[in-house]
């Protein structure tokens, strides 16, 4: 026996459509039967407004998304204007009136309140006969053509909660055969595709201002199911900066957001890879509003030097598009701070934050921890959290693809100003250096001077083989000096423990690099190895200490 208690219309239940559904068997095709008397139980009138802007559809008068987008905020603009619908003129009928129901002006939590059904008996038994037909309608100014289709309520319902609410609601007018809508002239071409659709499970528009229409109309009478067929369309066309953003406006303009989360994932991936390098397209990027914003900086493979990088740029956006301490400190705590990733700043970045006042100092202090915490862990411990938190929203603890490598620093000032700096590299990134390449290491600070490693493939001194070679910089060019004692070690197997492979000491002058072209003394074949004795689940462990000479 069927359960009583099955919402039809619950996309987990996967009834409506077979997107959902595992083994997605193909929906029945009733085409045959659209706007037919023979298969048909009701007729439906559509009485159609005449819009304050002109050219009917939006998607008939605009040749750009940007087009679409201006149309439609002008007509939400005069909607509001207008207010509502003044129905006093027929007091004895109950009219669904859509435009009164655009999710973008209407309390969600009220829609059905503010939706009022007349299903009336035809006055004659053949009114439906010229369904094709429009007329004029002088009983109202307002209504300035009308539309009648045969329709099956078996099928409307069984795509629509809305229809099947009106069908089956309990009430007489349930019982009755007219059923009479309001909609604006831009809405008319969009409905009838979705009529169609719920019979055909198919479009005849292909172009993008059309199919936003459509799919609006598909949110209003709650047909999941076209929603996620025109996501499915306007993914497969041509993307562009403009279109992405607005696809991300979506979930604030339509009630069943779930049906095109896969527009909207499609969206910020668009995003995320055009705008990766971000300093490559930093005046563009400022540009771009909160929602393109945040799919940029949630990507894992933006191209930026450090995290310290993503932190200078969400505050430079910030402060740009909001001025108002008040107003940036909300967006920072509930939108973009959850974008940077802390736990993989500098300690010197780190500092920094505590001293700005752009974050709330509660919500600043309880990053820091956080990020402090975290790079206190054991490497194992950090890969096992990052593992457990990639599969949630929050990618915080997940590493980006940085082009510095972060590294771990313990600085020590007694009995000489000293530093321990621990660089970790993946057997890939390793493995992505040969023949010629250089990975660099985000910056540290030794008595005020910024230094960086740089682990290299190049030939040994012979030039006979390739080899790993590790060096040791100095960031700041000029005429300072500074003398430096060294010591790089990597961890060995069997014990895992570091093992001291070179020493030596330098005068540094701005700018110059010291360091060892064959730090193991093996080839690069010997180094890769799947026997190799550095890599360690995976993982090159290097060590550097340094030590200011007096």
């Amino acid at each position: 026996m069927k359960d009583q208690n099955l919402d039809l219309f619950d996309p987990r239940t996967a009834i409506m459509d077979p997107e959902y559904s595992p083994t997605r068997t193909r929906e029945p095709d009733f085409a045959f039967a659209f706007n037919d008397s023979n298969f048909s139980d009701r007729v439906l009138k559509i009485e159609i407004l005449g819009d304050l802007i002109d050219g009917g559809s939006e998607s008939n008068c605009c040749n750009s998304l940007a087009d679409w987008a201006r149309n439609r905020k002008r007509r939400r603009e005069d909607f509001r204007k207008e207010n509502a619908l003044d129905i006093t003129e027929c007091p004895e009928e109950q009219i669904i009136s859509c435009n009164q129901i655009d999710s973008e002006d209407a309390d969600i939590e009220n829609q059905d309140e503010s939706v009022v059904a007349m299903i009336e008996e035809p006055n004659s038994g053949d009114e439906a006969a010229n369904s094709d037909d429009s007329t004029w309608n002088c009983d109202s100014p307002r209504v300035v053509k009308v539309k009648t289709l045969h329709i099956s309520s078996p099928i409307l319902a069984a795509k629509s909660p809305f229809f099947y609410k009106l069908f089956s609601n309990g009430m007489r007018e349930s019982e009755q055969r007219q059923v009479t809508l309001r909609i604006n002239a831009s809405e008319e071409a969009a409905l009838m595709e979705l009529l169609n659709f719920m019979y055909s499970n198919t479009l005849t528009t292909n172009t993008a201002p059309a199919l936003l229409d459509v799919l609006m109309a598909a949110d209003k009478f709650e047909v999941a199911s076209c929603m996620r067929y025109c996501s499915r369309l306007l993914r497969n066309l041509p993307m562009t900066p403009e279109s992405a953003l607005l696809y991300l406006e979506l979930p604030s303009s339509v009630l069943m957001a779930y049906a095109v989360q896969s527009l909207i994932d499609a969206a910020k991936q668009f995003l995320a890879a055009r705008y990766k390098d971000i300093t490559k397209f930093q005046e563009e990027v400022m540009k771009l509003p909160l929602a393109g914003i945040e799919a940029i900086l949630s990507s894992d493979d933006l191209q930026v030097a450090s995290e310290d990088a993503v932190y200078d740029f969400v505050l430079k956006w910030t402060r740009a598009h909001y001025p108002l301490i008040e107003e940036r400190r909300e967006i920072l705590s509930s939108r973009l701070g959850r974008c940077i990733r802390f736990p993989f700043m500098s300690c010197r970045k780190l500092r920094k934050v505590l001293t700005y006042n752009d974050f709330e100092h509660e919500f600043a202090s309880k990053l820091v921890l956080e990020a402090l915490f975290f790079k206190a862990e054991a490497p194992h411990r950090q890969r096992t959290q990052a593992a457990e938190e990639s599969v949630s929203t929050s990618r915080r603890l997940v590493e980006r693809a940085y082009k510095y490598r972060p590294v771990k620093v313990v600085e020590f000032e007694l009995p000489r100003q000293q530093c321990v700096v621990y660089l970790d590299l993946k057997r890939d990134e390793c493995a992505n250096l040969f023949p010629s390449g250089r990975v660099y290491s985000q910056a540290f600070h030794l008595g005020g001077q910024g230094f960086f490693l740089s682990a290299h493939c190049n030939m040994d001194q012979q030039s006979s083989f390739h080899c790993f070679g590790l060096f040791l910089g100095m960031q700041e060019k000029g005429s300072v000096t500074f003398a430096v004692d060294y010591e790089f070690a990597a961890r060995t197997k069997p014990a895992e423990e570091y093992v001291s492979k070179y020493k030596g000491n330098y005068t540094f002058t701005g700018g110059k690099a010291v360091g060892y072209r064959n730090l193991f003394a093996i080839p690069w074949t010997s180094f890769m190895a799947d026997d190799s004795l550095y890599f360690i689940n995976g993982v090159l462990h290097l060590r550097a200490e340094l030590t200011i000479r007096h």
